[in-house]
């Protein structure tokens, strides 16, 4: 489903991503372990075609990223991306269930109770019409990930997506993201510093300035 092949990129003079070569299959969860700063951000950004890349190749479904126009890449992001911000990115405007709502609404789907039953699913049941500014930070980060899901995306990528919450919403999401791969047929790649949140995913791989590669 997703195929990277040596994809480098650089900041100024730092290489941030060097040669990096991934392929991530349907209804597989892939976890990216790396330390803080080492580029795993930066990795789900150019797959999402959010950070254009030096040199190398990404492809999904066989469609060729890198050489997509910026409107097609909204339209590839809105109808099968799911992304999951390290910052949240939830809309202050918005209610908890507007938010949620976004990805249905931007590609015409009817909600049919998704947003309800996915905001019961993130342990949020009751705080649909609640403010972000009145949750709280891994309130907030589960709210993100109910968006992320509610579509049922073909890839889910997610950014340190347990950083703000406790050891039990944290396993909650993280088996909510594998099950939606594995029922769906879906693929999803996880960036965490976590050891503990990669131990439930398929494959795991190590992201350092030297690339990128597999862990046993």
């Amino acid at each position: 489903m997703l195929r990277l092949l040596a994809v480098t990129k650089r900041f100024g003079g730092r290489t941030v991503l060097n040669g990096v070569s991934l392929e991530v299959a349907a209804g597989e969860y892939v976890a990216i372990l790396g330390e803080s700063g080492i580029g795993k951000s930066t990795l789900l950004n150019a797959i999402a075609g959010l950070e254009p890349v030096d040199s190398g190749s990404i492809a999904f479904a066989g469609q060729e990223i890198t050489a997509l126009d910026d409107d097609a890449l909204t339209l590839l992001r809105r109808s099968r991306y799911g992304f999951v911000f390290q910052a949240f990115h939830v809309l202050p405007q918005l209610s908890v269930a507007q938010n949620v709502a976004l990805p249905l609404l931007l590609r015409g789907i009817p909600d049919e109770g998704k947003v309800r039953r996915m905001l019961a699913a993130v342990g949020l049941s009751g705080r649909e019409h609640s403010a972000p500014r009145e949750l709280s930070g891994g309130e907030l980060q589960r709210v993100a990930i109910a968006r992320a899901l509610v579509g049922e995306p073909a890839l889910v990528l997610a950014d340190e997506p347990t950083g703000n919450l406790d050891p039990g919403n944290a396993r909650s999401v993280l088996g909510l993201i594998g099950k939606l791969v594995r029922e769906k047929g879906a693929a999803a790649i996880l960036a965490t510093h976590s050891e503990q949140a990669a131990a439930g995913c398929d494959r795991r791989y190590r992201l350092s300035a030297q690339g990128i590669a597999p862990l046993a």
